[in-house]
């Protein structure tokens, strides 16, 4: 019996910039839709959350939207591969600090707080940094300590230190990656990591 296709969707709930997690996902030659339709969310094998902008709105865009009960019944009822990037990985954690207290998907225990401000250090943290990773299915084939993209001011402490899968350093020891089953999630942004972050997309679709 032959696999069945692969499906990818990029939920779309008009936060971030999803052009380029699309194109990434394209030219790997995957079947990839952006969408916020209930259908067509399960009919995919798929699913990536994307997102920039502040955990507040995110939460708001998903509930605006209907997607909270979807995306609980695809990823945590019936075990979908899930792929949170940025804020999207953020979105699954208990709750934020950012701009009051607002509560997430609560599908990974923990908080989303500010990196810490010390002198030599900008926020937000932007730009370039090797990842400090251990045993993980994204990571693959991927050099240790290579280097992927981020652009954020918070991120993403969990209760539960087994779940981290990779760290990076930005004045704390940043929460890089986390993977639960079949919930995966990273601070960085793979489709603007260049060859790594098409790598570790792959090992993430392929799973």
């Amino acid at each position: 019996q032959e696999k069945t296709m692969k499906q990818i969707c990029i939920i779309d709930y008009k936060l971030g910039n999803i052009a380029s997690i699309y194109n990434a996902l394209k030219d790997l030659n995957q079947n990839v839709i952006v969408s916020n339709i209930k259908g067509e969310i399960s009919k995919s094998s798929h699913i990536v959350l994307p997102g920039v902008g502040s955990f507040k709105q995110g939460m708001k865009g998903l509930k605006d939207l209907n997607l909270i009960e979807i995306l609980n019944e695809e990823v945590i009822d019936k075990k979908k591969y899930f792929l949170g990037i940025c804020l999207g990985m953020q979105l699954i954690a208990s709750k934020s600090f950012e701009d009051g207290v607002t509560s997430g998907l609560d599908w990974i225990k923990g908080d989303v707080i500010k990196i810490i401000k010390t002198k030599n250090i900008k926020i937000p943290h932007m730009g370039w940094n090797e990842v400090n990773f251990s045993k993980s299915i994204l990571y693959k084939g991927i050099k240790k300590f290579s280097s992927f993209y981020f652009v954020h001011s918070y991120y993403l402490k969990p209760k539960n230190n087994n779940i981290i899968s990779g760290t990076c350093v930005h004045g704390d020891k940043i929460t890089s990656s986390v993977e639960k089953d079949n919930i995966f999630a990273t601070q960085f942004h793979p489709e603007k990591s260049h060859d790594v972050g098409l790598k570790l997309l792959k090992n993430f679709i392929n799973n």
